[in-house]
This record gives C-alpha cells, sequence and structure tokens, in this order.
C-alpha cells in the first residue's frame, strides 16, 4: 500500500507542476462556456455607420469603438454594432469589513464598515495608482466570481452593513452593475457610496446619483497639465461632476494625493480651495493624503509631512472648515473639530475612532450643526 502511496504521489507531483503552467481559474472556464449569460448590452452608447462603430457616451472620452474592438477602458466592447459591458457581474475583489473611513468618508456613519465591491478595469492611466493590480488589467486577466446583482445584494444583508461602497477600481467602468445594485440597495433601505475618479458624462452621472448617498471623488490637481501627464485625462469633466453630485444631494468628500514636486504647490492649493469654497460649499470636507511609491511612480519619494500640513493650514485660511492629512499615522489632522468652538469632536487613530462628541449632528460643546450623515 506504502509503495502505491509512494508512486503515485511521485507521479502527481510532477503532473501538477505540467498542469500549473496552463493554470486557467475555474470560474474563467465557467464563463467562457456561458459567455451569453455573463455579458450585457452596456448603457449610453450611440450606433454610427452601418451600425458597425459604436460611440461610446458613459465617460468624457466618447470613444469610437470599432466591431471586435475595445474602448480606452478596456472593458466595453463593440460586437456587430452592440457595445457590451465585460465586466457586469463579474466582481474581481469583495469585502465584508472595509471601515467606511477608509474609503475616506469622515462625516458618513462613522465607526461603520461597509461592504465594498469592485470589478477590473478604470478608464484612466493614473502613474501612482494603489489599486493598478485590478484598475490597470483587462477583465479576462483576473479571477472574478459572477454574482448578480440581487446577489451581491443578497450579500450585502446577509453581512449586515448598512452600506455598499463601489470602489478600489473605478466604478464608472462597471456603471451598469453598480447602477442596478444600486437600485436594489435603496428598495432594501441600505446606502450606496462610491470612491471615483469623478471621469463620467453628466447624464449618466446624474441617473447613478438618484441612489447615490455620498461619494468621494479624486480632485487628482487643479491643472489640465497635471491630468494629462499623470492620468491622461483632463481636469473639467471631474469639476463638472463635483457639481453635479452637489446638485443632486449626494453627501459629497474629497480627496486629493499630493505628489512631491508635481500638485504640491501653493498657487493650485489655493485655487483648488477657493473654488471649493465658492462652488461646493466651505463645509466640503477635504482630505489632503499623503502619496507613496506606487506602480509607476516607485523612485518617487514620500511626501514629507511638513508638506501636507503647510498644505492643510492654506487650505483652511481658504475657508474650507474641514480639512484633512490622509496616510500619516497618528496625525492630529486626522480628528474633526468644530469650526465654531474648536472642540475635539471626533477622536480618529487610522481607522479607529476613539471618541465621538457629536450628538444628533450638532457639536456636544456649542450645539454648532456639524456638516454630515451621522447614523
Amino acid at each position: 500500500m506504502k509503495k502505491h502511496l509512494k508512486l503515485f504521489s511521485g507521479f502527481l507531483l510532477p503532473l501538477c507542476l505540467i498542469l500549473s503552467c496552463f493554470y486557467i481559474p475555474y470560474n474563467r472556464l465557467f464563463t467562457s462556456l456561458n459567455s451569453a449569460e455573463a455579458l450585457k448590452e452596456a448603457l449610453f452608447y450611440e450606433k454610427l455607420e452601418n451600425n458597425k462603430l459604436v460611440q461610446c457616451k458613459l465617460c468624457p472620452r466618447q470613444c469610437i469603438i470599432p466591431n471586435g474592438k475595445r474602448g480606452f477602458c478596456e472593458v466595453r466592447e463593440n460586437r456587430d454594432g452592440i457595445l457590451y459591458t465585460m465586466v457586469y457581474a463579474k466582481p474581481v475583489s469583495m469585502t465584508l469589513d472595509d471601515p467606511i473611513e477608509k474609503k475616506p468618508l469622515f462625516h458618513f456613519f462613522p465607526s461603520t464598515l461597509t461592504f465594498s465591491v469592485a470589478t477590473a478595469g478604470c478608464n484612466l492611466r493614473c502613474k501612482f495608482c494603489q489599486n493598478w493590480e485590478i484598475s490597470q488589467r483587462r477583465p479576462e486577466e483576473l479571477d472574478y466570481v459572477y454574482l448578480e446583482p440581487q446577489d451581491l445584494i443578497k450579500k450585502l444583508k446577509a453581512s449586515g452593513r448598512p452600506t455598499i461602497a463601489y470602489t478600489y477600481s473605478e466604478p464608472t467602468i462597471f456603471y451598469e452593475y453598480m447602477l442596478e445594485a444600486a437600485k436594489l440597495a435603496r428598495k432594501e433601505g441600505l446606502k450606496n457610496i462610491m470612491h471615483s475618479s469623478g471621469y463620467i458624462n453628466e447624464a449618466p452621472l446624474r441617473q447613478l446619483a438618484k441612489y447615490l448617498d455620498a461619494a468621494n471623488i479624486d480632485l487628482k490637481a487643479f491643472t489640465d497639465d497635471y491630468y494629462v501627464k499623470m492620468s491622461e485625462a483632463t481636469l473639467e469633466p471631474v469639476l463638472r461632476s463635483l457639481k453635479v453630485l452637489r446638485e443632486e444631494g449626494v453627501h459629497l468628500e474629497i480627496t486629493t494625493l499630493i505628489l512631491p514636486g508635481f500638485n504640491d504647490d501653493e498657487d493650485s492649493m489655493i485655487k483648488m480651495c477657493l473654488w471649493i469654497k465658492e462652488n461646493l460649499g466651505e463645509d466640503t470636507p477635504l482630505h489632503i493624503s499623503r502619496f507613496f511609491p506606487m506602480y509607476k511612480m516607485i523612485s518617487l519619494n514620500p511626501t514629507p509631512v511638513a508638506t501636507l500640513e503647510r498644505l492643510r493650514r492654506l487650505a483652511m485660511d481658504c475657508g474650507l472648515k474641514y480639512v484633512y492629512i490622509g496616510n500619516v499615522a497618528g496625525s492630529a489632522a486626522e480628528n474633526t473639530y468644530c469650526p465654531k468652538c474648536k472642540e475635539l469632536l471626533i477622536e480618529r487613530r487610522g481607522y479607529f475612532i476613539l471618541q465621538n462628541n457629536i450628538i444628533n449632528g450638532k457639536c456636544k460643546f456649542c450645539q454648532e450643526k456639524i456638516a454630515g450623515i451621522w447614523n
């Protein structure tokens, strides 16, 4: 018996090593056998020239896509004049226990956990992307679990989390999946949140915003030059998206990742903060976040903490009430302070909340109303 087991194991190990060279994820095999089930016609596109060319209307790129080809995002494909989303119901990442502060959202349901979901793909090419392993990959290059929106929301309900976050990659490119899930979540009394670059056209954003409760938008810089060089995008569509979200009543927070030598100049920060104050309101939380070497920017040093502190002071001098420093553990600038009496309201250490002195949306000490949605 031992002899047979030894012979079997001696055969099995080399076989496994050989097969590993040709590994294909089981779910990719499954979906290739059921490709009709996995495909869904995209929203927001127009047929051109004998229905062979299509133009995607989802994001400002407005890609004109020949038959058999995909748009810039690599997830929307023209098949005989019909544009399909290749990531519908194909999440590559799901997390049950993300602190909502991680999004980051500091003025929305503090100290709660959110259910996070993402698919492959992005419509930007940020050189500093921290999730490039999924955002800069084609969907067929990654393992996924086929999960229809109704099944996704069943998982959300079973988790007991009050919110679902569309995040990690770029939610715009899995728009149809996000929209249907958001509608179902709303029916169940659950909240929808999104972390996005905001690089999306106005019509689809307004339709989505009807079901969004909160969003954190990456305002990467305040110059077109930076957007073009660092993300292959432009600034104006992002500013328009911020205005649309405010008009639609979505709770809005903004994150700006500071890359030393690229977007850390004082003039741009002042212009950006004055624009935020004028167009979105002085109560809009701004997260000034520290860069760490990542993706194609691994040779760049982390942002000096002194730079972040200087930019935060400028932002507050511009009149913004809630300005935070992110990615600096233990910084007092993680905390929320009352803009009137200056008392400490929410004390944070990373993603943990040590105390919360906001009661019924007001400062415990002076009764000043604090902007946000407090559970």
